[in-house]
């Protein structure tokens, strides 16, 4: 996970959670998650679910537009870096609010400057109007909806791409010193740019 998809989520989401939280995180990076280690408090229970067959995951080898979970669920439904390999996003956004509690919300942070990377597919660069017209049509309100590069306030100049260390990672090492001076200098660094969308589930 790139540094500036869990500084979005230390940024805006941790209000969201609280003690008697029930949490879904959809497509875990580990276990525990990223996410689940930057919230600094015990919650009620954090559950996970993704396609993968894993025995750690509390929903292994789910379908991702049928959800093997009842209804009304969880107070936070949570998914990282997952939406851009969801060939039907308006189907599965709809799949991650049916299992949100009324009166929760659902999270989704997704990259948008981020080369193409399949795993094993790769579908989506989505925009905050975008991200508000799909929220809208799972019935959500959307409390937020933002790109933002945390990460770009790192570097003097930066310009939309991947995070600068991952992308000095694949070069050379003569490479990656003389890119380290010239971004010291001025020329403009590379920073990830990501859509962070919150969304309430309406009471009924």
């Amino acid at each position: 996970m790139h540094p500036n998809s869990r500084l979005l989520f230390a940024k805006y989401t941790l209000p969201h959670f609280g003690a008697a939280s029930s949490v879904l995180e959809i497509g875990p990076d580990g276990f525990p998650s990223t996410y689940r280690n930057l919230v600094p408090i015990a919650v009620a229970s954090w559950d996970t679910l993704d396609i993968l067959s894993d025995s750690r995951l509390t929903y292994p080898a789910s379908d991702p537009y049928h959800f093997p979970v009842e209804s009304d669920r969880y107070d936070v439904v949570l998914a990282g870096n997952v939406l851009e390999h969801v060939p039907r996003v308006w189907v599965w956004i709809k799949e991650l609010a049916r299992v949100c509690k009324p009166g929760g919300v659902v999270i989704t942070i997704n990259p948008l400057s981020w080369p193409y990377h399949a795993a094993p597919l790769d579908c989506w660069r989505v925009y905050p109007e975008g991200m508000k017209a799909l929220y809208e049509e799972a019935g959500l309100e959307v409390l937020l909806a933002t790109y933002e590069s945390i990460e770009a306030e790192w570097y003097r100049r930066s310009i939309p791409g991947m995070t600068f260390s991952e992308y000095l990672a694949r070069r050379p090492w003569p490479v990656r010193i003389l890119y380290r001076i010239i971004t010291w200098l001025g020329f403009p660094a590379m920073a990830a740019y990501d859509t962070i969308t919150i969304g309430r589930k309406a009471n009924r």
